[in-house]
């Protein structure tokens, strides 16, 4: 890999560093205008793609550096015959294969909000205490996996289930790209087992709807206070477990919309309200983007594609084991994993079946 001009194949495509670097330079132009802040949300926009693009050139500058690394140990180990480099390369070259698979997955992550934040809501489907057992494992499911990913996970609102399970959760997922990673998640998830809450131990079929916006900026959604119903309770927990003694949950309805948000896990009710108008900004800014595309999709003669109750994805624990993602075609046989919060390779999958549509 050639140091001048360092450039990242993969299956996801190029990354070419002198373009990068060449957008960097542009970028930095703009910056040291006179002009730049006069208007704000043009110069954040500037700011965050900037810092993005720094971000990974410095990151593929240093894989090309240990690739490199990597090849000089290669050749030192053909002139020493007596393999005491062998460990140290195969411990370096997993480890780099590592760094790039995480790496192409950020190359395809190019989407407007793919750097932002997440929003993402758990609704069991109908099947009353199966439906919503399913639910709370898919919520478990993906608080893991933003465990494994590094990712900040806090469950902002949860309605625990009649005898198990949950009838609702949202939670709000921050750090680098969480919105990219989980934006593919938005569906209809589908599950197929043997019933615990069964007598007769017969195989049932449950649903569960994932939606994920991304968290939006303030001066992208205005919300007038005049269309916003506010009211107060006092938060609630299974058991009596985490119940707060003064009305501190906070629940807002957009009156236009229709749209219901709450949050209780903040102990402060002014939290709570924050917390809750991001999510409602969030839900009314992609309310508005799916206008806008069905919009043109009808202008173009485009057919609309049927996004939320399309079954995306099956996970089969009974008769045999199988998790299929219905849009890529791809296949996990290990179960446990997967619902351990392994979502890499699923995730992977469809990051580059969406980009081969867009392309």
């Amino acid at each position: 890999m050639p140091s001048s001009r360092p450039v990242w194949a993969g299956s996801g495509g190029i990354f070419d560093v002198a373009a990068k670097e060449q957008r960097l330079a542009q970028l930095d132009t703009e910056m040291a205008q006179p002009s730049f802040w006069e208007d704000n949300r043009r110069a954040q926009e500037v700011i965050r793609e900037r810092t993005d693009l720094s971000r990974l050139v410095t990151r593929v500058k240093e894989l090309a550096g240990r690739a490199e690394d990597l090849s000089v140990m290669l050749e030192l180990a053909e002139e020493a015959t007596d393999g005491s480099l062998d460990a140290e390369i195969a411990d370096g070259m997993a480890g780099l294969r590592k760094d790039l698979d995480e790496f192409e997955l950020k190359i395809m992550l190019s989407g407007p909000h793919d750097t932002k934040a997440a929003i993402v809501s758990i609704h069991p489907g109908a099947g009353g205490t199966e439906s919503q057992d399913w639910a709370q494992m898919l919520l478990r499911m993906y608080l893991r996996w933003c465990e494994r990913a590094g990712l900040k996970a806090e469950v902002v609102d949860l309605l625990p289930g009649d005898e198990a399970g949950i009838k609702s959760a949202t939670i709000e997922v921050s750090g680098e790209y969480a919105f990219g990673y989980l934006r593919g998640e938005t569906g209809v998830h589908r599950l197929v087992r043997i019933s615990p809450f069964d007598a007769s131990r017969r195989r049932q079929t449950s649903f569960a709807s994932v939606a994920v916006v991304p968290e939006v900026d303030d001066v992208e959604v205005n919300v007038k206070e005049d269309e916003l119903r506010v009211d107060v309770f006092r938060a609630s927990g299974p058991g009596g477990q985490g119940v707060n003694t003064a009305d501190s949950a906070v629940r807002i309805t957009h009156l236009p919309t229709g749209i219901v948000v709450q949050c209780q896990n903040e102990r402060s009710q002014l939290r709570n309200r924050d917390t809750a108008m991001r999510i409602l900004k969030a839900r009314l800014y992609e309310i508005a983007e799916k206008k806008q595309r069905e919009e043109l999709a009808e202008l173009t003669g485009q057919k609309k594609e049927i996004a939320f109750g399309s079954q995306i994805r099956s996970y089969t624990f009974h008769p045999y084991q199988l998790i299929k993602d219905h849009r890529t075609g791809h296949e996990v046989g290990n179960v446990d994993a997967v619902m351990d919060g392994d979502l890499d390779a699923l995730i992977k999958a469809y990051l580059l079946w969406s980009r081969g549509r867009e392309v």
